[in-house]
């Protein structure tokens, strides 16, 4: 019980986006003259560039880089780094980056992992001895902490597209960190509580040192920054130096690496200079399903994305224009799609270094039959577990979009996992390490099972939609396992709906929560779980779903942060968006 109890006490600790709420409201909105009732602003409409990021004054580096001369690649960099420093609550050159690249020259989508893998020197019995007195891998200190994949992801990205110098994509960033900026409302929020439950797991010894980010995070009086206070990092505007002179070889190879060996060393921690030495990002093939007309492209596992596929492909036999907006019909069968896509992937999604999952079979039209034959319209389903694909083969994140005048487009999304990462931040470095590794299996035999070298399961994913073999839209919704569920809410919502791409990001979410997990055994989801439903959902609506079985609770917070860039296929005119329920912005030019 005492293990459980501290189990539970670490976890929490460390959450941020899953329960945060808002206080109770007590000011209403007025009226808009167009658009739908409850969009908050009309999209970010420019013809020359746009970004849309999680932060106005990243979405502003974004743009200057554009107006410099820069493309889409250097500036999703310039702002992914003014973001790490901005918003450290979720991402940062402590953590991984997927990427999800247009190029309208050879008019096709691109894909990046750059997801890190664990340490070489931390066997699987070795992390379960040192995991037994938490209950599991632990979400803080050195145990969950993998090699951050984010700066090879942009040099990757960089020498296959970027245009501008690397020490000028990395200025706006180096400026802000030295100089510095005001702290944003809703960062201020989740600087604060992670802060806060950060101290119980240091106080059990999960986290082996935390002086330097108290140092680095927290001001003189002992709290988070506040809105609107001034916050400097000089000693991540330092690192970005040496990235920005010494390129990937200055993190991977040089005194960056050799600052992190020591730093574990110190601490106890297995990650070694070689782990960083080791480290490539992989470009890999982007995978599609063809939706009512319209190509989506996700990443392959490690990655969650094909998930959003799977639901996908089991709506496409639903008329859900006719089921209505918002209706009971609509959002039972995007739901039950969910718990069927979400059995899969956690039985199948791992590193295919180590275990390759059935991809092709997962998001034929063949295996989306049998799946929605698995659903009834007037019944949720009582227990749900993976489908057998091999049947058909005989043979907490920030998410940016940045779109250029050429056309080119980028999808990116960068994350330390949960919350801030793991509570370390290595000695005058100025940035916290990731906790990605937690998302490991330490079920033997299961395709995510813990190995020394090997890329968790990955929850961040971006996504693209073309039509026609032209670039349509690049999107993203960041927040853990509402990702691929607010990929299909966005889709729908546009495709199905005819809600423009702020309309689409602004309308009311569903969440579903209680499918078996990726860190989980084989098995099955033997309940309903919880569907958490944000505010808007009519209570008609909320009653039906109940009368079939759904276990409804009211929103909790947890329903991700969109931006989205969509290309008017016409006249190539960019309509951008960006998540409401954040700090952010879209601009344009």
């Amino acid at each position: 019980m005492m293990k459980r109890s501290l189990l539970a006490l670490a976890t929490l600790s460390l959450m941020t986006f899953e329960h945060a709420i808002a206080q109770p409201q007590t000011h209403y909105p007025g009226d808009r003259v167009s658009g739908d009732h409850f969009a908050t602003r009309s999209p970010v409409i420019a013809q020359n560039g746009v970004a849309a990021t999680a932060h106005p004054l990243a979405s502003q580096v974004a743009i200057n880089i554009l107006r410099d001369g820069g493309n889409a690649v250097d500036a999703a960099i310039a702002a992914n780094a003014a973001i790490g420093l901005m918003e450290p609550t979720g991402n940062g050159i402590g953590g991984d980056i997927f990427v999800m690249i247009w190029d309208p020259e050879t008019r096709e989508v691109y894909g990046l992992n750059g997801a890190g893998r664990s340490p070489q020197g931390l066997s699987y019995e070795d992390l379960l001895a040192r995991s037994e007195a938490f209950g599991e891998i632990p979400p803080g200190g050195s145990l969950p902490v993998s090699v951050p994949g984010t700066v090879d992801g942009w040099f990757e990205i960089h020498e296959r597209f970027g245009r501008m110098p690397m020490n000028e994509v990395l200025a706006p960033a180096i400026d802000y960190a030295e100089n510095g900026f005001p702290i944003t409302e809703t960062i201020a929020f989740y600087w604060q509580m992670n802060l806060e439950r950060f101290e119980p797991a240091v106080e059990m010894g999960m986290i082996e040192e935390f002086d330097n980010a108290r140092a680095t995070y927290v001001t003189e009086d002992g709290d988070a920054p506040r809105e609107g206070e001034i916050f400097r990092n000089p000693d991540l505007a330092n690192t970005y130096r040496l990235i920005a002179e010494g390129g990937r070889e200055a993190f991977y190879q040089g005194e960056i690496a050799r600052t992190v060996d020591a730093y574990m060393r110190r601490i106890g921690g297995a990650m070694r200079y070689e782990d960083f030495a080791a480290h490539r990002s992989t470009w890999v093939d982007p995978v599609s399903v063809n939706y009512r007309g319209y190509d989506v492209w996700e990443l392959p596992p490690e990655g969650q994305g094909i998930a959003a596929l799977q639901m996908l492909q089991v709506l496409e036999g639903y008329d859900l224009s006719e089921m209505g907006f918002m209706s009971a019909d609509a959002l039972h069968v995007m739901i039950e799609a969910k718990r069927l896509a979400f059995e899969d992937r956690a039985r199948f999604y791992a590193d295919p270094a180590f275990s390759p999952a059935p991809i092709e079979a997962l998001v034929s039209d063949e295996y989306a039959d049998q799946r929605r034959a698995l659903i009834s319209m007037s019944e949720a389903m009582q227990q749900v577990g993976p489908g057998d694909p091999a049947i058909l083969e005989d043979g907490d994140t920030t998410y940016l979009t940045v779109a250029d005048s050429d056309g080119m487009m980028v999808s990116l999304i960068q994350s330390n996992y949960r919350g801030m990462g793991s509570g370390l931040v290595p000695d005058g470095l100025g940035f916290m390490l990731q906790n990605r590794g937690q998302l490991f299996s330490l079920e033997e035999g299961h395709p995510n099972v813990y190995a020394p070298g090997k890329r968790p399961f990955h929850t961040i994913i971006p996504a693209m939609v073309t039509q026609n073999g032209d670039a349509l839209m690049s999107f993203g919704l960041m927040g853990g396992a509402m990702q691929p569920q607010g990929h299909v809410n966005i889709l729908v919502n546009m495709i199905d709906f005819d809600l423009n791409v702020q309309e689409a990001g602004d309308a009311a979410r569903w969440r579903h929560a209680g499918s078996t997990q990726p860190t989980d055994g084989i098995g099955q989801a033997n309940d309903v779980g919880t569907v958490y439903l944000e505010s808007g959902v009519p209570a008609d609506v909320i009653a039906e779903l109940e009368a079939r079985g759904h276990v409804v609770a009211p929103g909790d917070g947890g329903f991700g942060g969109y931006q989205a860039i969509w290309r008017d296929p016409e006249t190539g005119v960019y309509h951008a968006a960006s998540e409401m329920r954040k700090d952010g912005s879209a601009i344009g030019y």
